[in-house]
């Protein structure tokens, strides 16, 4: 075991737990055990709702999975990935603050409750339940690999001791502490990565004798590596712009985004996350993508993306400061499956059991249904990611892909669009989570474009057409009545 890397990262995760066990104070004096577990009291300022987007959004394919794609692809990927730069931006100008404002009347604690509330429907509430345990489920078992990789290269365990590691490192302080204990450890988690990306960025440049240096080297190997257009020019500019709705514009629909708009404290607290978040997730994004890039001429023929991070960290630095480096992308992993956590155990205990199961739960009962139901999500998870998949970044889009197809209009247009009503939402999310199914396994990348984009169109139409036919149906009903 390389111990010089092993200790920074154990001194990283101590540091976690006691954020965690500092929460679970708020968590044993809070009135309302679910607005403070699920939503941290709804008390998050400017600094620490930006680091949780940031930290949140920021994960394994970010971190491990991104620049392992850059590796191969070159500067065109780093060009795709700089879609990412207007996801703060986008998600609290859209939402903004009559999402907040909304919720709060709503009182809803989830995603899930403002659509209860906004479409009062029970099949509306199932099928957003349904989605997010779905496609959050992927999402959480690309995490977890990730995580157990990076434990794996670093200490040199088997890959199944790495991802017990991880799992109960996470589990435990999720459990102890909720939301505020996420939203804390991401803010911490979330100046780490900066940081990291920071170092091992200037790290790579020296090791390649500059940048210019770099360019030459990799004009060199292939031409193609410094174009927009990818190795292969596979890169179209259709295929890069169709990233914009993935990984920009449609992040709106992502719960665990969602989420962070209605757990701010006041205005000013939103515009301050706006800016830093912006300029966190761009500095982030296009660091860590163009390390990908700039680590081929010093790494040459790494033939496993995902191991490109860990590989360059401990060749370009000091092994006390590798460790303290890769505690990055082991912060954006954790605070990525923290979030992931809460969010399907929210989808099960509030958004199904205390809606149509037990609404009448006390509160011990709902606090001891959190837990468990948290514990043995996290379980059946380390169970799935013990068969782990080969690409972790196409896992984790594909999740992207399924919820922003199932969430984008039924959350936009319920905001925005007062025809808007339970018939469209039903209509919009079946024919999303559909198509997008039927495109990915049939049709991947219709027409050069990323195969969420057609869904997410045809759910627009199907949100329209079904919200127009509804309200015929409520005013004829209304009429005979």
């Amino acid at each position: 075991m390389n111990w010089a890397v092993i200790i920074p990262l154990l001194l990283f995760l101590v540091i976690i737990f006691i954020i965690g066990f500092w929460a679970s104070t708020y968590l044993k004096s809070s009135s309302s055990f679910l607005q403070e577990y699920f939503l941290g009291g709804r008390q998050l300022g400017g600094f620490i709702l930006a680091m949780t987007m940031t930290a949140t959004y920021g994960s394994a394919s970010s971190f491990i999975g991104g620049p392992g794609a850059a590796y191969t692809q070159g500067l065109g990927w780093v060009l795709l990935s700089m879609a990412q730069l207007a996801t703060g931006y986008f998600v609290l100008m859209i939402l903004g603050k009559k999402f907040a404002i909304v919720t709060r009347k709503y009182k809803a604690i989830t995603l899930v409750d403002f659509l209860k509330e906004r479409y009062q429907s029970k099949w509306v509430v199932l099928l957003s339940a349904a989605s997010i345990i779905i496609f959050l489920f992927s999402a959480m078992a690309a995490q977890w690999v990730g995580g157990a990789r990076l434990i794996e290269s670093l200490t040199g365990l088997s890959y199944t001791s790495a991802l017990f590691i991880f799992a109960v490192s996470v589990l435990i302080y999720v459990i102890i502490g909720g939301f505020r204990a996420v939203a804390l450890t991401d803010a911490v988690q979330g100046t780490v990565m900066f940081f990291g990306t920071l170092i091992l960025l200037v790290a790579t440049i020296i090791a390649g004798g500059g940048i210019s240096n770099i360019v030459s080297d990799l004009t060199a190997e292939n031409p193609n590596l410094i174009t927009p257009y990818g190795f292969d020019g596979g890169l179209t500019p259709l295929y890069v712009s169709s990233f914009w709705i993935l990984v920009g514009v449609g992040v709106v629909g992502l719960p665990q985004i969602t989420v962070r708009a209605m757990s701010y404290k006041n205005a000013k607290s939103m515009h301050r996350a706006i800016i830093i978040g912006t300029i966190v997730i761009g500095f982030i994004m296009l660091g860590m993508h163009l390390i990908g890039v700039f680590a081929r001429p010093i790494l040459p023929g790494i033939e496993v993306g995902d191991t490109v991070m860990p590989l360059l960290a401990m060749e370009v630095l000091p092994a006390w400061l590798a460790g303290l480096v890769l505690a990055a992308p082991m912060a954006a992993i954790m605070s990525t499956v923290d979030s992931l956590l809460l969010l399907v155990s929210s989808a099960v205990v509030k958004d199904i059991y205390l809606n149509y199961i037990k609404p009448d739960a006390s509160n011990q009962t709902v606090k001891n249904m959190s837990f468990g139901v948290t514990t043995i999500l996290g379980v059946l998870v380390f169970l799935m990611a013990l068969s782990p998949p080969d690409l972790i970044i196409w896992l984790n889009l594909f999740s992207f892909g399924g919820l922003e197809a199932a969430f984008i209009w039924p959350v936009v247009m319920g905001l925005y669009w007062r025809t808007g009503n339970k018939y469209g939402a039903i209509s919009s999310m079946i024919v999303g989570v559909g198509s997008y199914i039927l495109f990915h396994l049939y049709f991947p990348n219709p027409f050069g474009v990323h195969t969420v984009v057609l869904p997410i169109i045809l759910s627009l139409v199907a949100f329209i057409v079904g919200s127009l036919v509804g309200k015929q149906r409520i005013t004829e009903s209304v009429k005979v009545a």
